[in-house]
C-alpha cells in the first residue's frame, strides 16, 4: 500500500502563485511516477501534470507555461508550483502515485481562485 499526504493548498487571488506538496510513503517502487490530478465541482477528473521517476514531464495544455510538476531529491515527494492562477484553476487537487498500472491518490487539497 502506498499513502500519499498533500498540502500547500488555499485560497489565493487571480494572478497569484500557490506551491503544493505531496509525499509518499509505504511500498514505493521504481520505476515510477507522481503527479497531479484536479476535479472542480460538477466536472471529471482531470490529469494536471506528471513526472516520472526519470524526470520526464506532461502537462495538461490548460497549465502549460504556468505551472511546474518537480520532484524532491528522496524521489519520494512531488512539488507543483502555480503561478498566473486562473479561477477555472478552482478545484480540489490530488495527489497520485503511478506504479505499473496501478494509480494510488491523497485525500486531496483544495485550491480556491478568487477573481
Amino acid at each position: 500500500q502506498v499513502q500519499l499526504v498533500e498540502s500547500g493548498g488555499g485560497l489565493v487571488q487571480a494572478g497569484g502563485s500557490l506551491r503544493l506538496s505531496c509525499v509518499a510513503s509505504g511500498s514505493i517502487f521504481s520505476p515510477n511516477a507522481m503527479g497531479w490530478y484536479r476535479q472542480a465541482p460538477g466536472k471529471q477528473r482531470e490529469l494536471v501534470a506528471t513526472i516520472t521517476s526519470s524526470s520526464t514531464t506532461n502537462y495538461a495544455d490548460s497549465v502549460k507555461g504556468r505551472f511546474t510538476i518537480s520532484r524532491g531529491n528522496a524521489k519520494n515527494t512531488v512539488y507543483l508550483q502555480m503561478n498566473s492562477l486562473k479561477p477555472e484553476d478552482t478545484a480540489l487537487y490530488y495527489c497520485t502515485y503511478i506504479y505499473s498500472v496501478n494509480y494510488y491518490w491523497g485525500q486531496g487539497t483544495q485550491v480556491t481562485v478568487s477573481s
